[in-house]
This record gives C-alpha cells, structure tokens and sequence, in this order.
C-alpha cells in the first residue's frame, strides 16, 4: 500500500449540541449505522461504541458497548464523596478506568492479531479524553492503526481547548481520511463513509 493511501476512517462532529432533537444524529449513531450495514454484508468487525446512560431523563453517564454485546461503565456523574483512589475526570464525570480496559483491550488485541484472509474492520467509538486517560488504550489504538490486517471505523472529536495528542496524530496521518458530519450531511454521509470502509479493505 503506498503512504498516501487511505486505510483508515474517522468521523468527527459536532453534532452533540444536538441533543434533545427527535432526529438528533451524532457520530455514535452514525457508527452503529454503518456497523449494521457492514454486519448485515458478512463483513468481519468487532468494536466498541460509547452509549448514553439516562436515568429519570438526565444523562447519568456512559457506558462501553462491544459488539460482541459486552457492556460495562465508562463514567458516571461523580457523587460529589471523594475516594482514596485518584479518580480521572472529565466535567462532572468520574472515568471509571479498569471497566473499559477490561472490556476494550482485550477485543482490540484479538483484532489486531487476527488471522483472517480478508482485513476485520475495527470500530473505535470514540478516541476521546475519558477514553484517553488509559496508557494501555492509547497504546493498542497505535497498533491496531499500523496493523496490515484491520481497517479502523473510529469517531473523534473536533478540535476544540487543549489538544489531544493521539486525536491530533490520527488527524494528521496520510493513511486516514476524516468524515466532518453535519446537520447538513448528516443522512447522505453514512453511503461515502461505507464506501470509503470498502476501499480500505481491498
């Protein structure tokens, strides 16, 4: 493959000041859209995608979902008692970090020393700050980006504050092609994005 080539796809919006509208679309939405399509192709992926928790119709939290159908906590709204334990923030949100990397690194391992003929389409929903405070994450996305045998379907988000090293690096590299979602394209997208997961795997 030359350097140039895309290999790898990444959406990024800003579509989560959306929320609350009845057609609302964000990435994490768009993601399981294209998974089902890839899925219902007999396409090889596996993944994870980041889903809300509601309770009494306030988010309470995220949640870690693989599509193998595991789920387990990603954060939860801090309960304003502090802990013995360094606890990792974000906003109101506790990390609950050995949760996700129970649930994600594993899965992201087996993909990337997958033994397939045809390359396994990983979905990483999403390179974000609560996921980012994990070394281990960080480090597994780099191999699994460079690993000839997956094609990453990834959401990140846009740049906004403080920089996000590994978010900015995947940015930047030649071989990932990054999908802006909008109100504006938000439903004729999802075609050029399944497209582009196509060329990737060839």
């Amino acid at each position: 493959m030359r350097p140039d080539q895309v290999a790898q796809s990444f959406i990024q919006s800003d579509l989560e000041n959306l929320r609350g509208y009845e057609d609302w679309v964000g990435k994490t939405t768009l993601i399981q859209k294209v998974t089902q399509a890839l899925k219902s192709s007999g396409i090889s992926i596996d993944g994870f995608y980041t889903e809300e928790v509601r309770e009494g119709g306030r988010r309470t939290g995220f949640d870690v979902v693989t599509l193998s159908g595991k789920r387990g906590p990603l954060s939860r709204v801090s309960s304003g008692s502090s802990t013995s334990r360094r606890e990792y923030r974000v906003g109101q949100y506790v990390v609950d970090l050995v949760s996700f990397e129970q649930l994600v690194l594993p899965m992201l391992r087996n993909v990337s020393h997958g033994s397939d003929a045809e390359k396994t389409v990983c979905v990483i929903d999403e390179v974000g700050k609560m996921e980012l405070f994990s070394q281990a994450f960080i480090q597994a996305v780099r191999q699994t980006l460079t690993g000839s045998r997956t094609v990453v379907l990834g959401t990140i988000p846009i740049p906004k504050g403080k920089p996000l090293d590994l978010v900015e690096e995947i940015r930047s590299r030649k071989d990932v092609k990054v999908f802006n979602v909008s109100k504006e394209n938000r439903n004729s997208i999802l075609q050029d994005i399944l497209a582009a997961v196509e060329s990737c795997r060839k």
